[in-house]
């Protein structure tokens, strides 16, 4: 399930994050990346100990948390450090798969990713996000302030850039619902609760699908 959230940051969070990341101090992307995506990756990503990374983290993570349909479409029980990547005129990942296991003592399972885009993408040519699905490739490059979530365990690449720059936010999540299937089940009922309630009010009828979703939930997630 392949997810466009947008507004997911205003346009002063958005203005305010991106003058703090002009600030940083870059590293190779290659550092972080796995040994098989590595030969594929060419980016610069803001350093872990660069001044104001903490604080990018922290303005990311709860624009997020405080998105209901992101709430709802991802059930996270773990999110991992976001990392803020730049692409630059050639600059491209090439097709990969993000790991299915990060971080050390303990790992953390990684069933969802997500992009979230940072430059107006009316200010750099290619560098559109390309996911293969059954029916072929999608291809996304959304305005700045929205974001992507997909399964992480997607092939996907970042077309080469080829004029301009783009910035984007990226993170990795261990959802309470391990499986895509019963994630996309819950997603729907809990849309259909939110519009039900906004339609017709508390019921006999909201009631009853309250409880069975409550019930699948209860099955489903793992806490």
């Amino acid at each position: 399930m392949l997810i466009c959230i947008p507004d997911i940051l205003s346009g002063d969070q958005l203005e305010k994050l991106v003058a703090m990341m002009d600030r940083q101090q870059f590293i190779d992307g290659r550092e972080t990346a796995g040994w098989a995506a590595a030969g594929v990756k060419e980016n610069k990503q803001v350093a872990g100990n660069s001044k104001d990374y903490g604080a990018m983290q922290a303005m990311v993570t709860e624009a997020l948390a405080a998105n209901r349909f992101f709430a709802m479409a991802a059930m996270p029980r773990t999110m991992r450090p976001i990392l803020f990547s730049r692409y630059t005129e050639g600059m491209g990942y090439g097709p990969h798969v993000d790991n299915a296991l990060m971080g050390d003592h303990p790992q953390t399972r990684i069933d969802l990713a997500y992009t979230l885009f940072l430059s107006d993408p009316e200010t750099y040519e290619g560098g559109e996000l390309e996911i293969d699905e059954p029916a072929g490739t999608r291809a996304f490059k959304l305005p700045a302030g929205a974001a992507i979530l997909y399964p992480a365990n997607s092939v996907h690449q970042v077309a080469k850039v080829t004029s301009g720059r783009r910035d984007v936010a990226v993170g990795w999540i261990q959802s309470l619902v391990r499986e895509a299937d019963k994630r996309r089940i819950l997603f729907e009922l809990e849309n259909l609760r939110a519009t039900m309630f906004a339609e017709s009010g508390k019921s006999a009828a909201f009631d009853t699908l309250t409880r069975n979703t409550s019930d699948l939930w209860r099955m489903w997630a793992e806490t």
